[in-house]
């Protein structure tokens, strides 16, 4: 018996996954680790940990320190937190939330 909450956050990661596909097709979610988990979706870059959010109140702060830990567990370099928006059907439109360091890598590493 799977609960409403489980659900939910196994429905939205699909989302998220089937909208990662057009990039990385070989993106999927990543089966459960306990305490060695590695983020919810597999299949894109090594280099990232993807963790995924359905829940009403937005958390950022503990679901990215969640994030930076999972990173360390992948030996990633960036955890970023893909978390639903309320009201918007389109997978593009949800929030993507990492620490400004984070970002600041990802944009110098990509030339800017």
């Amino acid at each position: 018996h799977v609960s409403k909450e489980r659900a939910k956050g196994t429905s939205f990661e699909t989302f998220v996954v089937n909208y990662l596909k057009q990039f990385y097709p070989l993106a999927e979610r990543r089966t459960l680790h306990g305490s060695q988990d590695k983020g919810d979706i597999a299949g894109t870059d090594p280099r990232i940990v993807w963790e995924c959010k359905n829940q009403k109140v937005l958390n950022f702060s503990t679901w990215l320190h969640e994030a930076q830990w999972e990173k360390d567990n992948a030996k990633a370099e960036l955890g970023i937190v893909v978390a639903k928006r309320r009201s918007y059907g389109n997978p593009a439109d949800q929030y993507a939330v990492l620490r400004l360091e984070d970002l600041l890598t990802l944009l110098k590493k990509a030339g800017y």
